[in-house]
């Protein structure tokens, strides 16, 4: 039966009933030792049920019947009268009433030497055991030691294939298990949360992956705490999910979520260093429709994914738009990855001039792409796109390179250039390599930085409370390169923070504008934002504006600057190479700085024909 693979409740069963059948009148029983030295039934087929249950969970010791005394001394225990024995004082009760007189225990050893078990003979009269009964007990003893030895490695087999080995969490292929036996009869049964550990990254690469791995080993164990009875698992490196099966927990799904967040985010030691968990939560619950458990674990992970791209550190429950949403985003980065690799990625761009000689100070490149059938795509269809970390540093690397080549060749031109915007994201700036990045490309094509701002927005500036961002702008600006912060007031918008990492430029969003009227709460901001960034020695450009009417009131509230529609939308290389003949502001002899440029002055009249001129373009 060992040599088959036959469990070891049933080899100890066939031990015992043939041992019984050798020795007619005894009865045999097997018991398990367990790690912490508690006794636990495996095999008595001739006693009763209830007695055996009686004996789970005894520890061993030196007055612990036969058996227990057996495993505590190592070594065989004879009771010849139970009743009289005070080894049995504690235990007689149990056994007397089945006319039990006597019990002979022999330990089970491994190879180690280690306790794992007792075999046990009773007799039905008061006596000892005889030489040929102590020769079928030997043998006896070592079978059982050769299935258990089995049954231990057995175990651990399936104790790794199931168990996370770091963090002893369940595994991911225990978890696929786990939703396999889910019933989705029962909608609002049970739940999915899967959880993404947001700094074991950043853990890794400051401390070390021992101290990660301390990190890990910490979150594990503050979630076997916080959730069970639930179970949780180690689905992936820093990914971990819960099953949710209470009444409790699936009452507020939300409030479990905030409990389970709040007591992560507790400090933790971890290898001497101070380290606080930080995490992001996704859930659903069964719900109506779905007839499979994976379904509602992909909902958990849409929801996991929502919550990461619209604010880590939070909790999202899954609801029917975001599977939409998220299918629109993978569809944007496909598109765009394919157009990246098809060199399908052009640069465009909007002039930005002055509001009173209309004349151009510079342009802001923005990205363009190029259906297979030639139509030209604006950035907002594919932002989404941008949110994934490689596309929008590819991306923004073509950019660079359309953007340096039209520099060179309006330099080569002699026209009368100042600058380009381009801008990046949150990963680009996150790398920690963009001012680098940006000065050898420009470098390369022999053209002065001067030429260039860096266009961030304001959600990535304000809205991250990242230390890499606030160094890479400083070190930015160290180089040379000037910062300009765009779509100023969607976001966070808070000035403090412009004391402790500086800018250039603000760039006021177009909301702003388009409610533009005297008294109006948009003017009153404006016109006090100008003060600010006057005194603080900020330029001010004012974005999407489309009517001289806009254009007089910026001017009247001090703006000098200013983009959109009314000037130009955004046009080709070809285009904006004429727009910067015609209309660019020559750079003075010698350059002082962005602002002595911006604020070159130019015969009012002269700009008005020239908008004129611009306007009746039409459809550029």
């Amino acid at each position: 039966m060992i040599a088959t693979g036959s469990t070891l409740e049933a080899t100890a069963d066939r031990l015992c009933c043939e041992v019984e059948a050798l020795l007619p009148g005894v009865i045999c029983s097997v018991l398990t030792v367990d790690r912490g030295g508690v006794l636990h039934p495996l095999s008595a087929p001739s006693l009763p049920s209830d007695y055996s249950a009686a004996l789970d969970g005894i520890p061993i010791g030196p007055a612990a019947g036969s058996c227990g005394t057996a495993a505590y001394f190592k070594k065989p225990v004879v009771v010849a009268d139970v009743a009289r024995d005070p080894k049995w004082a504690a235990f007689r009760h149990l056994v007397l009433p089945l006319g039990l007189a006597a019990c002979w225990s022999s330990p089970i050893f491994d190879a180690s030497g280690m306790v794992l078990g007792t075999f046990a003979i009773y007799y039905r009269e008061r006596r000892g055991p005889t030489a040929a009964e102590k020769r079928i007990v030997a043998n006896c003893t070592h079978l059982c030691a050769i299935a258990m030895e089995r049954h231990d490695r057995l175990l651990e087999h399936e104790r790794k294939a199931n168990v996370d080995e770091l963090t002893g969490l369940l595994n991911r292929a225990s978890f696929n298990r786990a939703l396999a036996g889910l019933s989705c009869d029962e909608p609002g049964s049970w739940a999915i949360m899967i959880l993404d550990l947001d700094n074991l990254k950043v853990t890794n690469d400051t401390f070390g992956h021992h101290v990660g791995d301390d990190l890990l080993r910490e979150v594990s164990s503050r979630l076997t705490a916080t959730s069970a009875p639930a179970k949780a698992f180690r689905i992936g490196g820093d990914e971990f999910a819960i099953i949710w099966e209470t009444p409790e927990a699936l009452r507020d799904i939300s409030a479990t979520a905030q409990r389970i967040l709040d007591r992560l985010a507790e400090p933790a030691s971890c290898d001497g260093h101070l380290i606080s968990p930080q995490a992001t939560i996704g859930g659903a619950v069964l719900s109506i429709g779905d007839a499979t458990a994976e379904t509602v674990r992909q909902k958990a992970d849409f929801a996991l994914y929502h919550a990461k791209e619209t604010g880590r550190g939070g909790f999202v429950r899954y609801w029917p738009g975001i599977g939409t949403a998220i299918t629109k985003r993978l569809t944007a980065i496909r598109d765009l990855g394919e157009a990246l690799r098809e060199n399908r990625v052009e640069a465009h761009y909007q002039p930005i001039f002055r509001l009173d000689t209309r004349e151009v100070v510079g342009v802001e490149a923005l990205c363009r792409l190029i259906s297979p059938d030639g139509e030209i795509i604006p950035a907002a269809a594919f932002n989404d796109a941008t949110s994934d970390a490689q596309i929008a540093c590819s991306l923004t690397e073509r950019m660079l390179g359309r953007i340096v080549a039209d520099i060179r060749h309006w330099l080569d031109l002699g026209i009368a250039f100042q600058h380009v915007g381009l801008n990046v994201s949150y990963a680009d700036v996150h790398r920690g390599k963009l001012g680098g990045q940006l000065s050898a490309a420009f470098a390369a094509a022999d053209v002065p930085l001067k030429h260039l701002i860096v266009e961030i927005t304001e959600n990535v500036y304000m809205g991250r409370r990242d230390h890499v961002i606030a160094r890479e702008i400083k070190a930015m600006r160290e180089l040379g390169l000037r910062v300009a912060l765009d779509d100023f007031g969607t976001g966070f918008a808070s000035l403090t923070h412009l004391l402790t990492v500086p800018v250039d430029i603000l760039k006021i969003d177009k909301s702003f504008v388009d409610s533009l009227s005297p008294g109006n709460p948009s003017s009153v901001i404006v016109e006090g934002l100008l003060s600010i960034a006057e005194k603080l020695g900020i330029r001010v450009v004012a974005e999407g504006i489309e009517t001289e009417s806009q254009a007089a009131q910026l001017s009247a509230l001090g703006c000098v600057l200013g983009q959109g529609y009314l000037f130009s939308p955004a046009v080709d290389r070809v285009a904006m190479t004429e727009i910067l003949v015609r209309f660019g502001q020559p750079l003075p002899a010698e350059t002082p700085s962005l602002g002595a440029a911006w604020v070159h002055t130019g015969d009012a009249d002269v700009g008005a024909k020239q908008s004129a001129r611009l306007l009746r373009r039409g459809g550029q």
